[in-house]
């Protein structure tokens, strides 16, 4: 590593998993033509979902499904063209069969980062706290970030700093918010503490860290949604069963996702059929907890929303977190 020159990269990551890096002197010197230039060629139905800037020398940590977490030096990542799709995961990790990534997080130096935490939410309800030099012993095989129950994922990986505020949404329609200070730090193999409280068939489907001054954008299965200010969710104790996020009903079916959003983020909205929907953030109606919302994508008979997803913003400002 020490012959490899430390140099910014921008790093792009896709929704079906593919991944590149470019320098990011290259990315700015051709986005001063004003038009802003294509980032990533990628098939329909796929779209850049995390992009950030990060030196040849940190970290990627790839957190999957199964609750297990990868590495990758940013270094050994494919270097590509703006325009080239990047290099599948899967052949790049070793990867089990079923696995799939869920999320990445950049970390420059971890003795630095060792007040830091990683928190992690499963899809039974469960939460994480770990520091962040928890995981600086990398293995090809991949190690264990959370021990899951057999009918339970791993389904959100973020980088904290111990004393935010966190959300979680079930699919149900309902929202829990409380002070990450309610998740005592664990080790690596720990199973986690209950997050919220979910009655039988429900499950969750996003978690947020908040940030003052956004609204949290919800998503149904029928292609409904609508943006809630954060002080319509109060402030309520960890593992409690949460509020209501969105009226689930017959019109809206089930929630598919949640988002963290301002007026100026864009989000992509995924079909079972394979169709995407750019939709600007600032065109969904703002709306109370309490209410259906506003329909946001016509669906075709027998046709379903089956994820969300806030555009990457392609500013490439983000760094090393």
């Amino acid at each position: 590593e020490d012959l490899i020159v430390e140099e910014d990269m921008v790093v792009t990551v896709s929704h079906q998993g593919y991944v590149k890096r470019n320098p990011i002197t290259q990315y700015r010197a051709q986005r001063r033509g004003g038009k802003g230039l294509r980032g990533m060629q990628t098939k329909e139905a796929d779209f850049v979902s995390s992009l950030f800037v990060a030196s040849t020398h940190s970290t990627i940590l790839f957190f999957t499904n199964r609750g297990r977490v990868y590495w990758k030096k940013v270094w050994e990542l494919p270097q590509m063209g703006r325009a080239a799709r990047g290099k599948a995961l899967v052949n790049l990790l070793a990867l089990k069969d079923g696995e799939r990534v869920q999320a990445t997080l950049s970390v420059r130096d971890f003795g630095e980062a060792a007040d830091d935490f990683v928190l992690l939410c499963t899809r039974r309800g469960v939460v994480k706290k770990t520091r962040v030099d928890a995981y600086a012993n990398p293995r090809k095989g991949g190690i264990i970030a959370v021990n899951l129950a057999d009918d339970d994922e791993l389904i959100s990986a973020r980088r904290t700093s111990g004393s935010n505020e966190v959300i979680l949404a079930s699919k149900s329609g309902k929202a829990i918010r409380f002070p990450e200070d309610q998740i005592r730090g664990m080790g690596r193999t720990a199973a986690g503490v209950r997050g919220m409280n979910l009655a039988d068939g429900d499950e969750l489907v996003g978690m947020e860290i908040l940030s003052p001054g956004a609204t949290v954008l919800t998503v149904t299965e029928n292609g409904f949604g609508k943006r809630t200010p954060l002080s319509d969710y109060r402030v309520q104790n960890r593992g409690g069963q949460g509020i209501i996020t969105i009226r689930t009903s017959d019109r809206n079916g089930q929630v598919v996702g949640i988002a963290q959003v301002v007026d100026d983020d864009e989000v992509m909205l995924i079909t079972n059929g394979g169709k995407v929907l750019r939709c600007k953030v600032k065109s969904i109606s703002t709306m109370g907890r309490a209410t259906q919302g506003v329909r946001i994508m016509d669906l075709a008979t027998g046709e379903e929303l089956v994820s969300m997803a806030r555009l990457a913003d392609d500013d490439a400002g983000a760094g090393d977190a």
